[in-house]
């Protein structure tokens, strides 16, 4: 039996050497480099200081890789998240979110215990695509103020992606040409720099230049507002343990948002684990990920942190240049440890729209956009409707709603797919007009009618077994069934009124080839003993011999009554 936690850090030391050391070194200490100005820039855009966002990559990004199921995993604030927790912060400020955060780590914890690991599969690809892409045009829709360093009137302060582009162009007059300078100025550097060089992160470069720009070159750009203007307490020094608030009110007001919460990280974090495998050709171990995932949550909102997952683009880094162990992930944490002590003041000289740009940069890359469009072309229109579906709900309303939505229309649209499958055709007498090349069909007696059925057998096609009637001169009932893979108890049901109204009508009833699932609906049904044992065949010949058996039986009963 496997372990339910059995971290890969363990598993990995086990031959672990001093070269694989060496590239997980550097590996890690690139990651942290990239990791810096994201981790600021996601913890601006979830609506909680700077410092957090650092805070959540060094605890969760170190606990995860420590305790995770994945070789090469990099965890730490991620933009799917900053949505939710601009929304949960709003609502009921830090202290809520740490409770919510604390108890989303709880229920990754019960997850991973109870096996869910494996459940990701069961979300649709359009699910995940949909909301993905509309995080990544909320994040983009909520950087405008700050790109443009917009004024916002009569101190509004929209929530809602609606209102934030409602309240942009409200008011666009205030916009400032300095700060649009700076934010394009800093783009650019991001999306021309990885032409130059790979080894060193374009958002980094940026942050260099816009500081440069604002502050070496303040009487051009002294209108520009920086991290110290919005955050004038940045601190710099380790985070200190606060305990959250654990009152029964406050668990019930954040008990949704833990959901969310660890619902979003399970689903992110797997998937960046199966990215990740890929990649390396490894198999990441689902449940003690999870485990590792609400360990990290819960620790990161106890030290002043926010929700954590798996970062696709980050790990995909830590790949790139080396790392193959979870060592790598540990170091990116004692790094950043590093520039929280000693460099972290300086974070207060970055321009704002410096950081919107680096924001618009994670949504480029996080939209997924050409795998929108090549679903849109190629999917069915179920799925389609699917995906547009939460992409727009997800910006109109928020993920909670997109996801829920998105799962019940596309339980319904598979529900609908799977009843076209099911079909229950009666077979054709050799004699009856109409049916081409007679002498390839079974010979079978008149007095026995056969029903073959196609398809899973459940609650959405269980009034189609009504079709399944005897004809006047019917004796006797072969329904095949080698084709019906599942069936569920609201079908039991359905054929158990088709054996009632057999008897009612002196016909009897016999199965042919029914599967091990099947069976087993069946036997706790109490239905095998009810039909009979007998009248369960292996295969249809058998079936047809055993009702052809049965009819002659019953017509000589009902001759020697008749005499």
């Amino acid at each position: 039996m496997k372990k339910i936690f059995n971290p890969m850090l363990f598993s990995c030391m086990k031959n672990y050497s001093a070269a694989q050391f060496g590239k997980d070194l550097i590996a890690g200490i690139i990651v942290a480099i990239i990791a810096l100005p994201l981790s600021i820039a996601l913890a601006i855009a979830s609506g909680v200081g700077p410092e957090a966002g650092i805070y959540t990559a060094i605890i969760a990004g170190f606990l995860i890789s420590f305790f995770g199921g994945s070789t090469v995993q990099i965890a730490g604030p991620t933009a799917a998240f900053a949505t939710i927790v601009a929304g949960i912060v709003a609502t009921s400020d830090l202290p809520g979110l740490a409770t919510a955060t604390v108890m989303a780590g709880v229920i990754l914890i019960i997850m991973g215990i109870f096996k869910f690991g494996n459940l990701i599969k069961f979300i649709p690809t359009t699910i995940t695509t949909g909301f993905t892409a509309g995080i990544a045009v909320t994040i983009l829709i909520g950087q405008f103020k700050d790109f443009f360093q917009i004024t916002y009137m009569n101190g509004e302060a929209p929530i809602e992606t609606i209102e934030k582009v409602k309240a942009f162009g409200t008011n666009i007059g205030t916009l400032n040409w300095w700060a649009v300078i700076v934010g394009v100025t800093c783009l650019l550097i991001q999306i021309v720099w990885p032409k130059i060089s790979k080894k060193i992160p374009g958002s980094l470069i940026a942050v260099i230049v816009g500081i440069l720009m604002v502050k070496v070159c303040g009487g051009v750009f002294g209108e520009v507002k920086t991290i110290g203007d919005l955050f004038p307490d940045i601190k710099s020094g380790l985070p200190t343990f606060v305990m959250p608030d654990f009152s029964f009110s406050m668990i019930q007001s954040q008990l949704g948002n833990a959901f969310v919460i660890a619902i979003l990280a399970s689903i992110e974090s797997l998937l960046s684990c199966v990215v990740a495998d890929g990649m390396v050709g490894s198999k990441h171990r689902s449940n003690t990920e999870l485990i590792a995932q609400g360990i990290g949550n819960a620790a990161s909102a106890m030290f002043g942190g926010i929700p954590a997952t798996g970062a696709i683009a980050r790990t995909a880094a830590n790949i790139k240049n080396g790392g193959r162990t979870p060592i790598a992930g540990i170091v990116h944490a004692i790094v950043l440890v590093l520039v929280i002590l000693f460099l972290m003041p300086y974070a207060s000289w970055i321009p704002m729209p410096c950081i919107a740009s680096i924001l618009f940069m994670v949504a480029y890359n996080m939209c997924q956009w050409r795998t929108f469009v090549k679903l849109c072309k190629t999917a069915p229109k179920s799925d389609i409707l699917v995906l547009v579906l939460t992409f727009v709900l997800t910006v109109v309303f928020d993920l909670v709603v997109a996801i829920e939505v998105g799962m019940v229309v596309a339980v319904l649209m598979f529900i609908k797919r799977m009843s076209e499958e099911t079909g229950i055709q009666a077979w054709h007498y050799k004699e009856e007009a109409g049916v081409d090349h007679p002498e390839e069909l079974i010979n079978v007696p008149k007095a026995v009618r056969v029903y073959e059925i196609t398809g899973p057998l459940f609650f959405g096609v269980a009034e189609s077994l009504a079709k399944i009637h005897a004809k006047d001169y019917t004796k006797c009932m072969v329904i095949r069934m080698r084709s019906v893979s599942a069936m569920d108890i609201t079908s039991m049901i359905s054929l158990e009124n088709v054996y009632n109204v057999c008897q009612e009508h002196g016909v009897k009833l016999v199965l042919s080839h029914v599967n091990e699932q099947p069976m087993k609906v069946m036997k706790k049904a109490g239905f095998v003993d009810k039909l009979g044992e007998e009248n369960f065949q292996p295969n249809i010949d058998a079936a047809l011999e055993r009702a052809g058996k049965l009819a002659a039986e019953m017509s000589q009963e009902n001759g020697v009554s008749g005499s």
